[in-house]
């Protein structure tokens, strides 16, 4: 299995999380004795991605003299922030050409690597994008219904409110479609919606837990994930 490049999204302010993010960037905070975006790299480093490019922008020098001294490339949007599809289209020169690994610094996971696990569903022949899902019962520290409803051969299409999976925030995607976006600021989103009109969106189910932790209330609930092993 190639490796791929990662992108590891940790430029977010955290204002869901309140006073925690007062002082310090969410992938700082600790979660069962280590910080957040330390649980995102034994993922990328198990899983052999590379390069691995880390965007900051909200007290990204914290985040980055944490990780001093590790073999990660950063994408400065201290200027500005570009949200996921700005974002990625920035570090491309830093990532390469060719489909690239993503992944959310908030969350963390259980059972089978999430990113080995896109890397062996993926098909380049008939993907565009291929997104980590879970169903809404499953995704712990989810509030609403769910993104994304799947057929029999994968292919994803909008939930439109029905109750469908979830995206967990790990995906492979190709990225050549970013440099026909105008925008400077842009959501992944805008991607996705040309890509599932093309029918090129497919979707695996995750083999194992995840808990997003986007609030205060979704540390603990990680961390007692993390203690009961694989879900």
């Amino acid at each position: 299995m190639r490796p791929f490049p990662l992108m590891l999204f940790a430029a977010g302010r955290g204002t869901r999380m309140g006073a925690l993010t007062a002082d310090r960037p969410k992938p700082l905070i600790p979660v069962a004795g280590r910080p957040l975006i330390d649980h995102a790299l034994d993922l990328a480093t198990a899983a052999g991605a590379h390069p691995v490019v880390v965007n900051l922008h909200y007290l990204g020098r914290q985040i980055a003299g944490h990780l001093a001294g590790r073999e990660l490339l950063f994408s400065d949007e201290s200027e500005a922030l570009l949200e996921t599809g700005g974002g990625l289209r920035k570090a491309l020169p830093l990532l390469g050409p060719g489909p690239v690994l993503t992944l959310n610094s908030d969350a963390v996971w259980t059972g089978r690597n999430p990113l080995e696990q896109l890397a062996a569903a993926w098909e380049p022949g008939r993907m565009d994008a291929l997104l980590l899902l879970a169903p809404v019962a499953q995704a712990t520290g989810h509030s609403g219904t769910g993104d994304f409803l799947m057929d029999g051969a994968g292919r994803l299409r909008r939930a439109a409110g029905a109750p469908g999976l979830v995206y967990l925030g790990a995906q492979i995607i190709r990225t050549e479609g970013l440099h026909a976006i105008p925008d400077a600021a842009f959501s992944l989103n805008r991607l996705w919606d040309a890509m599932i009109a093309e029918g090129r969106v497919f979707g695996v189910v995750h083999q194992g837990g995840w808990c997003d932790v986007g609030r205060p209330e979704g540390i603990a609930v990680a961390e007692a994930l993390l203690a009961g092993g694989a879900a």
